[in-house]
């Protein structure tokens, strides 16, 4: 099963998009294991998707969508079946993107990979961003928000998440009419239920709020500019490198029963 997961995973910017790696890097964690991350750029369909597997087997997903200003974290978890879970979970967090937050679909297709062994280390490791997901995405209507997220999130039918903040920042800046894109979330209300963590073993098919996190250690965050003369001797800046950087983003969301946030213990 894992295997399979793996394969759909590695091959899905070539399969639904026709591109192939542009990158392939190592990055050591913080246990001292090193991570292989495949970062793949779409420049026209302007998207990006980063995917790498943790030690734990869990294979993870960033998809950016940069027209729409969205991107979706997937992950698929692998069930722990000495706890009681009989199968691997997926789960989907969207969210608003920022184009600040990474370099362009078309700065990142011209980068080009001088070491491929090299283990790489961010320049710059971003505080950590925490988001509650107050709403389930329909992801048969999710194009409304992103026409990527139901090729990204197709195997989350009940586990697709977002924030009605973002999708009110992403009406607006977007010009997207805020009450048709309602029609494709229906509003949860996380703050109702006690934490997973809390919720006791013989309660454990209950409802209760899960955080779910994803850390990405190695990513190209920003361009670099250095200063030179042109040959007519006028000083200029110019693009002489990237900036590299790491993020976790802890996800609050509405989990069905503790069974399904086996993981979340602090």
């Amino acid at each position: 099963m894992m295997k399979l997961i793996n394969i759909t995973l590695f091959t899905l910017a070539t399969l639904l998009y026709g591109v192939s790696c542009q990158l392939v890097v190592n990055v050591k964690d913080e246990g001292g294991d090193v991570l292989v991350e495949s970062i793949h750029a779409n420049t026209s369909s302007d998207t990006l998707t980063l995917e790498f597997q943790n030690t734990d087997g869990t294979l993870v997903t960033q998809f950016i969508d940069f027209k729409s200003e969205a991107q979706i974290f997937r992950a698929y978890v692998p069930a722990e079946e000495e706890l009681g879970q009989s199968q691997y979970q997926v789960l989907c967090f969207v969210t608003r993107f920022s184009k600040t937050d990474f370099i362009s679909s078309d700065a990142m297709s011209k980068l080009r990979q001088k070491n491929p062994t090299a283990i790489r280390t961010p320049e710059e490791q971003k505080g950590p961003e925490m988001h509650i997901q107050d709403l389930l995405i329909d992801i048969n209507k999710g194009h409304l928000i992103s026409p990527h997220l139901y090729n990204i999130c197709q195997d989350a039918v009940d586990t697709t998440y977002f924030q009605e903040n973002d999708l009110k920042t992403i009406s607006r800046s977007l010009g997207k009419d805020y009450t048709s894109l309602m029609t494709a979330v229906k509003r949860l209300y996380p703050l109702k239920y006690p934490r997973c963590k809390d919720v006791p073993s013989q309660d454990s098919t209950k409802i209760c709020l899960c955080r779910y996190t994803v850390c990405v250690g190695w990513y190209p965050c920003g361009l670099k500019y250095c200063r030179g003369k042109d040959s007519t001797g006028k000083v200029v800046n110019y693009r002489c490198g990237i900036k590299t950087c790491k993020k976790c983003i802890v996800f609050e969301h509405v989990a069905k029963q503790k069974l399904l946030c086996l993981w979340d213990n602090t």
